[in-house]
C-alpha cells in the first residue's frame, strides 16, 4: 500500500506559529523525508464556508495568503500536491454518501465541533453545513485514501469520527476506503500553541497570534506585550512557568545554539527556567531573547514569501495545475465507492446483462 498525507487549513486568515509549530514544519520535514509516495495540501475553502457563508470575499481573499504561507514555509509544488478543496466536486458526492453512516447524536458529541459551536454562538441555529464538518472532512482524507494525517491535538476528534466512517463504510460494502493514521508533533508544546495572551489557543478570530508573514517590528512587539507571569512584579521576584507564554513558546522554538547566540549567560533552557523561578530574572530579558528566536525562524520564511508575492499569477497556476490533480484522484475513489455501494449502475456490464436476460421474452 502506498503512504500518502493529506492534510490541509481553512483559508480564515493568515497562517500564524501555532499552524507552523503544529502542522506546517511538519509536513514540510514528512514532504522531504522521502518516506512517502504522495502528499496532498488542501486549502479548505469549502469547510471555511460553513461558518462564513455570508462574507465570501474573506475565503476568497485568503487563498492567496494561505497559499503563499504554505510555499514560504518550504512545500514544494513539485513534490506536494497542493489543492482548492471547493474544486474538487467529488468529495461533496463522497459527504453525501457518509452522511449516511454517521447519526446526529453522534457528531453532537464531537468535543471540537461541540466546542466550535459555542466559540461560534451557534448554539440557537446551527447551518447544516458547519454541523456537518467532520462528515467532509471524512471525504476529504478518503478521497485521496491517506494513510496518514498530520494534525494538531484539537482535529483529534474529527480524525476517530473520520475513523469510524471508513470502518462502518467497510463493514456494510466491503474494503473500499482506507483508516488513516494520526501524527500529532512529536514535541507536545507544539501540540497547541498558547495566543500571545495566555489564551488557550492561538486563533485568527480572537487575534492573539503572530503570524507567518508579519514583518520583524510587528512580531517584537507582539512578543514583548506577550503575557508572562502577572505575580512576577519586580525582578527579584520568584517567577512561574505555568501558563507563562513566553516560557511555553520557549519550549517550542528555543534550541541548544540559541543560548549560545543570543543568551550566553545560560547554556540551556532549564538554566534560565531556574534562574527565573528562584528571581532576579526580569520579563524583558526572556522576551527579548524570544525575539530574537521567533525572528531567526521567520526571516527565511518572510523573504521567501516576498520571492512569491512577485507573480502571483504563478501561484494561482500551481493551485489550478494541484487541484486538476486532486481532482482525478479523487473521481477513481469516487468511482470505487460508487462501485462498492453497487450504484455504479451504467458501467456495471453484468447487472445490465443480467437484467437483460430476465426480461427476455
Amino acid at each position: 500500500m502506498e503512504k500518502i498525507i493529506l492534510t490541509g487549513d481553512r483559508p480564515t486568515g493568515r497562517l500564524h506559529l501555532g499552524h507552523y509549530v503544529g502542522s506546517l514544519k511538519r509536513r514540510v520535514e514528512l514532504q522531504n523525508s522521502g518516506e512517502f509516495d504522495k502528499v496532498y495540501i488542501m486549502i479548505a475553502d469549502a469547510q471555511a464556508l460553513t461558518d462564513n457563508f455570508d462574507n465570501p470575499e474573506k475565503v476568497r481573499q485568503n487563498i492567496i495568503e494561505v497559499a503563499l504561507d504554505y510555499l514560504s514555509v518550504g512545500l514544494d509544488p513539485e513534490k506536494s500536491t497542493l489543492f482548492i478543496q471547493s474544486q474538487i466536486p467529488q468529495l461533496t458526492e463522497l459527504s453525501f454518501y457518509y452522511m449516511n453512516l454517521v447519526t446526529v447524536a453522534r457528531v453532537q458529541r464531537n468535543p471540537t465541533v461541540k466546542n466550535e459551536i459555542l466559540q461560534k454562538n451557534f448554539e440557537a441555529s446551527i447551518p447544516v453545513g458547519f454541523f456537518c464538518y467532520p462528515i467532509s472532512q471524512a471525504a476529504d482524507i478518503t478521497a485521496f485514501k491517506a494513510t496518514v494525517v498530520p494534525v494538531g491535538e484539537d482535529q483529534l476528534p474529527m480524525l476517530e469520527q473520520t475513523k469510524e466512517i471508513v470502518r462502518k463504510f467497510n463493514s456494510i460494502y466491503g474494503e473500499a476506503l482506507v483508516e488513516p493514521d494520526i501524527m500529532l508533533p512529536d514535541n507536545t508544546v507544539c501540540r497547541r500553541l498558547p495566543g500571545t495572551d495566555g489564551k488557550a489557543k492561538m486563533s485568527k478570530s480572537i487575534g492573539n497570534c503572530i503570524n507567518l508573514a508579519d514583518d520583524a517590528e510587528t512580531v517584537r512587539q507582539k512578543v514583548m506585550n506577550m503575557y508572562t507571569d502577572p505575580t512576577h512584579i519586580k525582578v527579584s521576584d520568584p517567577g512561574h512557568l505555568e501558563g507563562n507564554t513566553v516560557f511555553t513558546y520557549l519550549d517550542a522554538f528555543s534550541r541548544p545554539e540559541h543560548f549560545e547566540m543570543y543568551l550566553p549567560d545560560y547554556s540551556n533552557l532549564q538554566e534560565l527556567k531556574d534562574h527565573y523561578t528562584r528571581g532576579g530574572l526580569g520579563d524583558v530579558k526572556i522576551k527579548k531573547f524570544l525575539n530574537s528566536i521567533l525572528q531567526a525562524e521567520l526571516e527565511p520564511i518572510r523573504a521567501h514569501r516576498k520571492e512569491y508575492e512577485k507573480d502571483i499569477a504563478a501561484v494561482y497556476e500551481i493551485l489550478r495545475k494541484g487541484s486538476e490533480k486532486a481532482r482525478a484522484v479523487a473521481e477513481s475513489t469516487l468511482q470505487d465507492v460508487k462501485n462498492a455501494m453497487k450504484i455504479n449502475y451504467f458501467s456495471d456490464t453484468e447487472l445490465i446483462k443480467a437484467q437483460a436476460e430476465k426480461y427476455k421474452g
